[in-house]
């Protein structure tokens, strides 16, 4: 017996049959944009996230100042050693993400052009509730993790990984513009960026 998904698409396939192929899409977007530090700083806090530009060596450090004193939910594969910081080790429950105080991770690929952070759930990421629950995300990225562009970015991300655009804390607006954040997401971000 077929499953429904191939049913489905063996009827697109039949009614699609006699119809002319479509061109093929150009893909010559541009890739040439500029991958730095300072892009990515000023775009990420347009969004009203906080930025902070560290050297390897404060990094630590300045997380142990943002952080001391909280309940952090941390992935594997993220080794940072942050003093005065409780670290929670996923998987936890949906209500102890909730309870948490925020979340650290790292990224796959931070895009400079747009200030957009990408999560792959690889590791030091974690799954998707890990950065959605928590009301603060604490997101390192590397400078070797910026791309300029949208598609230079893509062409480093794997389509088959469940991948997370965040371009700022989360908000919304309703029909008189009155914005409200923290609805799908964290209502705090804040990104450090290794030079």
């Amino acid at each position: 017996m077929a499953s429904a998904r191939a049913e489905i698409l063996g009827r697109v396939r039949d009614a699609l049959r006699d119809k002319p192929t479509a061109p093929p899409v150009p893909r010559d977007y541009v890739r040439s944009g500029e991958a730095s530090v300072e892009l990515l700083a000023e775009r990420v806090a347009h969004y009203r996230a906080t930025v902070h530009v560290v050297a390897e060596p404060d990094v630590v450090p300045l997380l142990g100042e943002l952080l001391a004193g909280k309940r952090i939910v941390v992935p594997d594969g993220l080794a940072w050693d942050v003093p005065g910081m409780t670290a929670l080790r996923d998987p936890l429950t949906v209500a102890e993400l909730d309870a948490a105080d925020g979340a650290l991770t790292g990224c796959a690929v931070a895009i400079a052009q747009t200030g957009t952070i990408v999560l792959d759930g690889g590791p030091g990421q974690g799954r998707r509730a890990l950065t959605l629950l928590p009301d603060h995300h604490v997101c390192v990225v590397r400078a070797d993790q910026i791309a300029g562009t949208v598609p230079e970015a893509l062409e480093r991300l794997d389509p088959l990984r469940p991948l997370t655009f965040v371009s700022g804390p989360s908000a919304t607006s309703d029909i008189e513009l009155d914005r409200v954040e923290g609805v799908h997401g964290p209502r705090r971000l804040e990104v450090l960026i290794i030079r």
